[in-house]
């Protein structure tokens, strides 16, 4: 049987410790993170774990159909070779794959393993070989794939140790644990070849394509050794230390993740640009995979499937897969680097994603600022202070301790920022433009500073300080409650009262004594001391600030109430709910059903909520940033007033002389976090304009900022930036607009054209190519006067 000259990229997973750290340690993930989806090359399927249902299980593409995968069971990790591929099971406990040459609708498992104490994890499969590796053992197993493949694959000597493993046609390789050395296995004289190029060099990760590897060492730079026969091994000379985090290697190329932006570029291949990045322009990746001669990747901005390459057959486009999880979902804590956004919206509440730690190597760097030029001066800079730390890496430790006792001495140590969990979505149960007629949106803002980012202290420890049992901060401005009669509000918190959730708990509709309606939430009640933290970090923060913002667009704090583990923050009632339910559930589907379904009153609503997201970013002192702005975290008032809600993760601002920005971990809402954010790990009120774009496109649409496209031949799950921006920029407003509202009307059409180009300068992928808020409440006005001209 011929081997076909084709490979299927496998992405090694790996968590290392490194041994020198500062202030915390170092956690180094692979390139890339746990592999959630596969190409069997020699059948061109692609698979994936699905997210956001009860069970993460698996579902495929092939020839144009979706392939029904059996059982319908949570996995953690999947991979592909020629013509099969095979699944981990959630815990590492049973391994099961599954022949895809056959034309049936589904695909049947067959188990190759199963145990009730050994766990395992790095699942890598080459053509026809499966191999494993022993959580705590760290021994290599392997396996063929299938019944006509042979004798089983030989596995590499049992005293060998390993801290992450790949396969290519014929070979595997891993990374020793004892001196992080490549050692390979095999029947093919590549994996020897290999072994040999790679020689003394230390690595982190190794990935290997069909007769190339490339891996990432310790010093934080890719390198490629095997066969050059088409330049697959000739990295970009601009290639930096730490540039990539994710890399799929193919018959003769290699693709990889540039970190600073999630997008893709290739060398190698048959054809110059033939798997070049202008293909997947302006789209980041959460991580790629490859197979014969074609690439896949999994988008960050909606979590869906991208196929290109000249093996496939049709144009670059999303495949018609539901949407897809980027990572492993998990019971461990994900202190180090954070939880994925809205992780647990994405495992359906049976764990949490691990965001990955790519670019802290060796020690904890800065990110950059994204310059013109490759490699900047600084980043030569910070290079150089990473290096100096590793080798007086004992000075560093020390240092780190003493910073830390001086923290605590400083009392400096409450302003750190913290881990928040992500909120959960939504707040209740489920023309050409003329754009030299446009006003000019300036990224410059007059009332911009330059800040650094800090999270106030806790309620307890602020009390403490004032010297007193109460804030007299907070007690001029809110009611303390008692929980007794905030339960008698609510009729106990019955689930008749409950109306919505927000970001550290559910929301309910009461009634107190004095006759006021009031909304109540109620921090969820766990035994967890991690849950417990976070919701008191939601709790704090809602309240330090509402306690001191006052405006007519954000919604009014009345009170809290804390007892023992019990937090409660009392809002002014809301009796016309939120925006995202006037405009996505079906019940609003007839015109005369909602009185959003109008042009002018949505333009006003955007208005309004422009006005509280101005307020909090040149108004407040300190300013503020919200972080989680989405449709559902917009409520209307009695009288149709938007109102900005859900302030739990937000942050405020200090004045800085140097930095506009300092890092922090990216929170929010899938389809409306900021690309730049979440890529860089940098805050700026830039970020709440790219959430507040996606509103305004929702406003425009009628559509969720991430659907499913019925319409188009039942494709996967589409960002609306990426379904209704190219549409508008291309003329064809009328495309987009929401058939409920009907067609504009006179003036009311250049209002529209206004409101659409607003949303596509809000969502520009750098933040400093956005609008400010005072710009954007400017074209928001100007488009209201247009329709109320409209009615004289």
């Amino acid at each position: 049987m011929t081997i076909p000259s084709s490979f299927l990229a496998i992405t090694v997973t790996l968590i290392l410790i490194y041994p020198i750290s500062f202030l915390h340690p170092t956690v180094v993930n692979g390139l890339g993170s746990a592999s959630t989806t596969a190409v069997t090359y020699g059948t061109a399927t692609v698979c994936g774990i699905v997210a956001a249902e009860p069970a993460q299980g698996i579902q495929c593409y092939q020839n144009g159909q979706i392939i029904s995968v059996e059982p319908n069971t949570s996995f953690e990790a999947i991979s592909g070779g020629g013509s099969f591929f095979c699944g981990l099971k959630s815990g590492g406990l049973s391994l099961l794959c599954w022949d895809t040459a056959s034309s049936n609708s589904s695909f049947k498992p067959k188990r190759i393993y199963n145990s009730d104490t050994v766990r395992l994890t790095d699942l890598t499969v080459g053509d026809a070989q499966v191999c494993a590796r022993e959580v705590n053992s760290g021994m290599a197993k392997c396996w063929r794939g299938n019944k006509n493949a042979g004798p089983k694959f030989p596995p590499p000597w049992e005293v060998l140790r390993f801290q992450a493993i790949t396969s290519g046609i014929g070979f595997s390789c891993g990374i020793l644990q004892n001196n992080s050395r490549v050692l390979c296995w095999g029947s093919d004289y590549l994996g020897d070849d290999i072994q040999k190029q790679f020689a003394n060099l230390s690595l982190l990760t190794l990935v290997a394509g069909e007769s190339h590897a490339c891996g990432l060492t310790t010093t934080g730079r890719v390198v490629c050794k095997g066969n050059n026969t088409s330049g697959q091994l000739d990295v970009p000379f601009s290639s930096a230390h730490n540039e990539f985090s994710g890399l799929a290697l193919g018959a003769n190329f290699t693709c990889a993740i540039r970190v600073r932006n999630g997008m893709v570029v290739c060398w190698g291949g048959n054809k110059r640009f033939e798997f070049g990045s202008n293909v997947i322009d302006n789209i980041s990746f959460e991580y790629i995979v490859a197979g014969l001669d074609f690439v896949c990747g999994l988008t960050s901005r909606n979590l869906s499937m991208i196929c290109w390459g000249p093996g496939w057959s049709n144009m670059p486009r999303e495949l018609p897969l539901k949407m897809m999880i980027p990572g492993p979902c998990v019971q461990a804590s994900c202190s180090t680097c954070g939880i994925y956004p809205d992780s647990e919206t994405l495992c359906y509440g049976s764990g949490n994603i691990c965001r990955s730690c790519q670019i802290e190597l060796p020690v904890a760097v800065p990110v950059p600022p994204v310059a013109s030029s490759p490699v900047s001066p600084q980043t030569k800079a910070w290079n150089k202070v990473s290096l100096a730390f590793v080798i007086v890496g004992s000075v560093g430790s020390f240092a780190g301790i003493c910073a830390i006792v001086f923290c605590f001495w400083a009392g400096l140590c409450g302003l750190l920022l913290k881990n928040v969990r992500n909120s959960l979505q939504p707040t209740s149960t489920d023309a050409n433009v003329d754009t030299a007629a446009m006003p000019q949106i300036g990224s410059s803002d007059p009332t911009s500073r330059s800040y650094s980012i800090k999270r106030e202290g806790s309620l307890r420890s602020r009390m403490q300080r004032s010297g007193s049992s109460t804030s007299s901060k907070h007690a001029d401005k809110t009611q303390m409650f008692s929980f007794s009669e905030l339960s008698t509000a609510t009729n106990n918190f019955s689930l008749e009262n409950k109306i919505g959730a927000g970001s550290f708990g559910s929301v309910y509709k009461g009634r107190l004594v004095d006759g006021r309606e009031v909304a109540i939430k109620r921090g969820e009640a766990s035994v967890k001391t991690k849950k417990f933290r976070e919701k008191e970090i939601a709790f704090d923060s809602e309240l330090a600030l509402l306690s001191r913002l006052h405006h007519r667009h954000l919604v009014v704090l009345f009170g809290f109430c804390e007892e023992k583990d019990e937090r409660l923050l009392v809002y002014e009632y809301m009796s016309n709910g939120a925006l995202h339910d006037h405009l996505h559930y079906k019940n609003n589907v007839e015109k005369s059903s909602s009185i959003l379904n109008s042009w002018k009153m949505r333009i006003k609503i955007a208005l309004d909520a422009a006005r509280g997201i101005e307020y909090l970013h040149n108004y407040a002192v300190p300013p503020i940033i919200h972080r989680d702005i989405k449709s559902s975290n917009i409520l209307l008032d009695a009288n149709w007033v938007a109102r900005v809600s859900d302030f739990g993760l937000s942050l405020i601002l200090e004045p800085e002389s140097e930095h506009e920005t300092m890092s922090s971990k990216a929170v929010g809402t899938v389809g409306y976090i900021d690309p730049e954010y979440y890529v860089l790990n940098v805050l700026t009120a830039k970020s709440d304009v790219y959430g507040f774009g996606v509103v305004l496109f929702e406003l425009l649409t009628g559509k969720k900022a991430v659907f499913r496209n019925d319409q188009d031949n039942g494709t996967g799950p589409i960002s609306l930036v990426e379904h209704a921006g190219p549409l508008i920029l291309a003329g064809q407003l009328q495309k987009v607009l929401d058939r409920r509202v009907g067609l504009p009307e006179m003036n009311e059409s250049e209002a529209v054209q206004l409101l659409a180009y607003t949303a596509n300068c809000c969502v520009k992928l750098e933040g400093k190519e956005r609008p400010s808020m005072s710009d954007i409440v400017a074209n928001l006005e100007r488009a209201l006067s247009l329709c109320e001209d409209n009615l004289e």
